[in-house]
């Protein structure tokens, strides 16, 4: 597990469209992660529009974010929850679950899914991950963000996807 944020990528500059999907479970936690990551998305990308869509829970997560994506799709979508382990399985159950979900979609769909559900023992690790300075993951999720934008934005550039071919309808 990384101990610092990584550097800034470079600003964005076109409109593009993000979606945030967060939990509000935990909310203490998870408003916090939702602010620094529109904060931080405000200083790389700023032209860009945000949606943010609020859900019960972090399992309900990857199936709003599954109806974002059936939809006009944005340039990244943002997932943010937290969840904080007990005395059970539960919590890496939903964490597991929630993880492979989560790649599906962005495999599925060829866009960036950036996955900030994080799974934490205690309010301790929440508080340094969610609010704390040197370990912010709402931060660390924007610029997770920015880079992938960054980085379809080349490949539409440099490698665009071929046009598909018509078949001739003419008969044999």
């Amino acid at each position: 597990m990384s101990s610092a944020l990584p550097p800034r990528p470079r600003i964005i500059g076109p409109k593009v469209r993000i979606c945030i999907v967060a939990s509000k479970y935990n909310e203490q936690f998870t408003d916090a992660l939702v602010d620094n990551t529109v904060e931080e998305l405000g200083v790389l990308v700023p032209q860009a529009r945000v949606d943010l869509i609020r859900v019960p829970g972090a399992f309900e997560i990857p199936v709003t974010i599954a109806n974002v994506l059936d939809r006009e799709p944005p340039a990244c979508v943002i997932a943010l929850g937290l969840i904080i382990r007990g005395g059970t399985d539960h919590a890496d159950q939903i964490a597991t679950s929630i993880t492979n979900s989560l790649q599906q979609l962005a495999l599925e769909s060829k866009r960036p899914v950036i996955h900030e559900v994080l799974l934490v023992n205690d309010e301790k690790q929440a508080y340094a991950r969610c609010i704390g300075a040197n370990l912010n993951r709402g931060r660390e999720a924007a610029r997770a963000a920015a880079s992938m934008i960054d980085i379809f934005m080349e490949l539409d550039r440099s490698m665009p996807k071929p046009t598909p071919v018509r078949a001739n309808n003419r008969n044999a």
